[in-house]
């Protein structure tokens, strides 16, 4: 828990130091029901202009309410009452506000809405609130709106993390002149994607040994390589337009990103060498802190009880797990939680029961996993899922989605171990937690492991190998 620093109070701030990837038990891990994708929904008040009644000191300006960064904080001077306020640059339709207060919260409080900045309508009033992350579903409607705090339920200042305003409206962000297209329905080359099944179909088979392990699995092993509040799939040309990442793999991954950048651009936090691909997920804040995985392991694997009709991704493929607008608690038992992976598993829950607590001997962990029926026509979609789905009809895929292609499931290892506090997510809670693939394997690379290991049903290491 932080405190303050200021007149002889210190921040203390732990970031959890990574180390070894810890062995994960069993083979590749499906038991997590799998789950729609939507797309990262960035605030309309994310790097809008702020204003604030008045600031702790200039490490906690008001533009840090609204900048995408769980790990920097607005507060006031130790009185009341004090307000923020932020303009969306045009009227918009407000539908959900997001307050993510640090330790020293406001109890009392009221948020408004207005058209000009000088007549104010109450859209929420707060009497006795309890701090953390407060989500208030509204309909309104303004330019301008304000947090007007009355009562501190500490001695500080009122100070939070983000001050967050959903809708539509707005000021929208404007692409720069290198934006890449690609924001809608992203047809395939047809030619291209002819060319890449035959090579695929052309490429030899390797007999499994006999002792192989008959599953259908190879992976990707990565660590964790850089941040940006970039989303090169949902805000593709935008820097900046959308929460906080933790990028994995291709290390020149930003809002630029197209697949002729990853091919270029080969340096990459994951092995095998020859995987160009770019993996994402919203960051990890215990305290404001930033907590990155220390390993995550793509799995690429098959659902299908004939897994010889799995062909390899098409080149510059991408789509979206988990859903960044779910805002739901997720107490013990609920599925798509994180967990403790290790000796000793989970000891307990967080204050609030959305986040386990881990033995000292377990880490906390998450899998993702990802569609695996494709519609053989796009290589993206408007909303990132409709050109996939989940769906299997006698345990093939078919009807819309008629092509089967690896069933990704990313296992992400956390060299944290939590607490009563709990943690936040770049998104917002536990329920958040999502994760984009950009895909840009060399293309032998890839169908070789495809077709030995997925096929051919043996489970095979990172190299691509039994």
């Amino acid at each position: 828990m932080s405190n303050y620093a200021l007149a002889g109070r210190t921040r203390l701030r732990t970031l959890v130091l990574g180390a070894a990837l810890t062995a994960l038990v069993g083979t590749f891990l499906t038991a997590q029901a799998l789950q729609t994708a939507d797309a990262a929904e960035t605030p309309l008040s994310q790097g809008r202009p702020v204003t604030a009644s008045s600031t702790e000191n200039a490490g906690t300006p008001a533009t840090a309410a609204v900048d995408g960064n769980l790990g920097t904080r607005w507060s006031s001077a130790f009185s009341d009452p004090q307000w923020l306020q932020v303009d969306l640059g045009s009227t918009a339709a407000i539908n959900k506000v997001v307050i993510i207060w640090e330790t020293a919260y406001a109890k009392n409080f009221t948020i408004q809405t207005s058209a000009d900045g000088t007549s104010w309508t109450t859209i929420n009033t707060t009497v006795n609130g309890t701090g953390g992350t407060q989500t208030f579903n509204v309909a309104a409607s303004g330019r301008y709106v304000k947090l007007n705090t009355t009562a501190r339920a500490t001695q500080y200042g009122a100070s939070l993390w983000e001050f967050q305003v959903f809708g539509t409206g707005g000021a929208q962000p404007t692409p720069t002149t290198s934006a890449p297209s690609g924001t809608g329905w992203v047809k395939m080359d047809q030619a291209k994607w002819a060319a890449q099944l035959a090579q695929f179909n052309a490429l030899p088979m390797h007999p499994a040994p006999a002792n192989a392990v008959r599953v259908s699995e190879f992976n990707a092993a990565c660590t964790y390589s850089h941040s940006f509040k970039d989303d090169p799939i949902v805000f593709p040309g935008l820097p900046g337009a959308s929460h906080m990442h933790s990028f994995l793999g291709n290390r020149g991954t930003n809002a630029n990103t197209t697949t002729e950048s990853l091919l270029a651009n080969t340096a990459s936090s994951c092995g095998p060498a020859l995987d160009h691909s770019a993996y994402w997920i919203p960051t990890l804040y215990q305290n404001g802190v930033a907590i990155e995985p220390q390993g995550v392991t793509v799995y690429y694997g098959s659902r299908l009880q004939d897994p010889t009709a799995t062909v390899p991704f098409p080149q510059g493929f991408r789509m979206i797990a988990g859903d960044a607008k779910r805002q739901v608690a997720t107490p013990s038992g609920a599925p798509g939680q994180f967990w403790c992976a290790g000796p000793g598993g989970e000891i307990g829950r967080s204050a609030d029961g959305n986040w386990p607590v881990c033995a000292q001997t377990a880490n906390l962990t998450f899998q993702l996993t990802f569609q695996d029926c494709w519609d053989g026509v796009n290589l993206d979609s408007p909303d990132h899922k409709s050109h996939v789905s989940t769906n299997l009809v006698n345990g093939k895929c078919g009807g819309a989605f008629p092509v089967a292609i690896p069933n990704i499931s990313f296992v992400i290892d956390y060299n944290t171990h939590g607490s009563a506090a709990g943690y936040t997510l770049a998104s917002g809670m536990a329920s958040s937690m999502h994760g984009d693939n950009f895909f840009a394997w060399d293309n032998v690379a890839l169908g070789q492991r495809v077709k030995d290991c997925i096929v051919q049903k043996a489970k095979c290491n990172t190299a691509g190998t039994f």
